[in-house]
């Protein structure tokens, strides 16, 4: 079974929520430091799985059977080398927990060996920095043909004859893509918290675990690679200026979008217009629409969403820390929306399941969350959960918490089954 290794992003307690959602046949083996997770799946993982993915920033897969030693690195990068076209080729490192030193000499063994074999080679990074990840795609590293990356990771003490877990790596974020799809469309409304498009995926990718029943994909036995689902259909009852509903469309998936604000509505066309020419995605392939609609209000659609994936209101962006008192009232304020909004999912969509964010404010010494949402969560037969193996980010809330520790309101992440299935 093909071994894998993820590096997480900046949030690793939910970048190894998404995996434990999307991998098919997901078997978690070990975290190294809470920032890599090794895992196993019966499928082979590939960039364009990873482009899916919010939370993994680079993956590479297992190249040896067994551990080895540093002393064999050479010869292994030269056997991973071996379809490289002709002429000079380029190399990395990416190791983890091994001496500065080490790194060094074995950069240089490894242009040694590839001389020897006849191969002009350069190498990107060095033992203070590895290749960043923008340079993993840029410099060829990804590409079979003019390079390669080995992902050294010590399965022993951290010593220089130590055995390592050895592997390639085969994906990495699309750095531009996502800066291109969050800072270069036409519509951006820094008034409002501006989702990140790899939260988006997130969401979504949770959200399908969600649709599924809450079960991770089920490997196909007659596929090596992973097999592109079925597309599913979107609900996003607070769509601001569509960035999910932009996810939902870059993945294939038919989306529904409705926001309180005619302001965001238009943004929200704009911005799937504009994404619809950039990445020519034609509605017959996945189809869009928006209109303006309180979320508090009962829906009404012809045909019921697979699921609900939203940013439900964050409330009014913040300069400053907020106070007690004024963190207070705005508690106050967004239970009441969050409640009618519950309420109105569980009455007017039932059997739909949802992914969505609930602000949380960080003051002085003391984190205020909304209460009165999870009272209607409970009130209405929801269910919370969270995918296989996962602890909560606080043991009395069943949720992920989602916070940069410069921002003064986070996200909290709660996933919901409803009573009834579809």
């Amino acid at each position: 079974m093909p071994s894998y290794a993820a590096f997480l992003g900046h949030q690793p307690r939910i970048s190894l929520a998404e995996l434990s959602a999307s991998v098919p046949g997901f078997v978690l083996r070990s975290v190294v430091k809470d920032s890599i997770v090794l895992f196993d799946s019966p499928v082979e993982l590939d960039s364009a799985f990873l482009d899916t993915l919010g939370g993994i920033v680079i993956l590479a897969r297992r190249v040896t059977d067994q551990a080895v030693t540093l002393a064999e690195v050479p010869s292994i990068l030269l056997s991973e080398l071996k379809d490289a076209k002709r002429g000079k080729v380029v190399f990395a490192l990416r190791t983890f927990l091994i001496p500065r030193q080490t790194i060094h000499t074995l950069y240089r063994q490894c242009k040694e060996s590839l001389r020897k074999q006849g191969r002009p080679c350069r190498y990107v990074g060095s033992e203070r920095e590895p290749a960043a990840t923008v340079l993993l795609r840029d410099a060829g590293l990804l590409d079979p043909k003019r390079g390669c990356e080995l992902v050294l990771l010590p399965e022993g003490d951290e010593e220089e004859n130590a055995s390592l877990w050895v592997g390639r790596t085969v994906a990495a974020q699309d750095v531009n893509a996502y800066t291109k799809r969050d800072i270069g469309k036409p519509v951006r409304d820094t008034t409002v918290g501006l989702l990140p498009p790899k939260l988006a995926q997130i969401l979504l990718n949770l959200g399908a675990w969600l649709a599924r029943g809450g079960t991770t994909p089920m490997p196909d036995p007659a596929l090596k690679k992973t097999k592109k689902a079925d597309p599913l259909t979107v609900f996003d009852p607070f769509c601001g200026t569509g960035v999910i509903p932009m996810e939902c469309l870059v993945r294939g998936w038919h989306v529904y979008a409705s926001d309180l604000a005619q302001k965001a509505v238009n943004g929200t066309e704009k911005n799937l217009e504009w994404l619809r020419k950039e990445l020519k995605i034609f509605k017959k392939d996945a189809d869009a629409t928006v209109w303006k609609q309180d979320a508090t209000k009962p829906f009404v659609l012809k045909t019921p969403p697979d699921l609900i994936v939203t940013e439900t209101t964050l409330g009014p962006a913040l300069e400053d820390r907020p106070s007690q008192k004024s963190a207070a009232k705005m508690k106050t304020e967004l239970e009441k929306i969050e409640a009618a909004f519950i309420e109105n999912c569980s009455h007017t969509l039932p059997g739909v399941p949802l992914a969505l964010t609930w602000p949380f404010w960080k003051i002085k010494n003391e984190t205020i969350f909304l209460d009165r949402a999870w009272e209607a969560v409970h009130k209405t037969g929801y269910m919370a959960t969270l995918p296989p193996g996962i602890a909560p980010s606080r043991e009395e809330r069943l949720s992920l918490l989602y916070r940069r520790p410069d921002q003064y309101v986070g996200r909290e992440i709660v996933l919901l089954l409803p009573r009834k299935r579809k």
